[in-house]
């Protein structure tokens, strides 16, 4: 269990991750987050991301090239 502890999502992060919107590119400030560690759900502190697997991917968000094993389901 995530030592985060939790709290309640702003409307923006409710709606991006219970309702699959999308925040405006170059919004998050994990663009610039560079510090060693993880990165973790604001919805439950799981751990999704370790930080050495993200990268800039020009899109104006966070992107990641790796997932944690058994953390993130995609869909098309």
């Amino acid at each position: 269990m995530s030592e985060t502890k939790l709290r309640e999502l702003t409307p923006e992060q409710h709606s991006v991750l219970r309702e699959h919107a999308t925040e405006r590119p170059g919004s998050s400030p994990l663009n610039h987050e560079k510090r060693p560690g993880e990165f973790q759900c604001a919805g439950c502190g799981a751990e999704l991301f370790k930080a050495s697997a993200k990268f800039d991917s020009g899109t104006g968000w966070p992107s990641f090239f790796d997932t944690l094993q058994g953390t993130v389901e995609t869909r098309t």
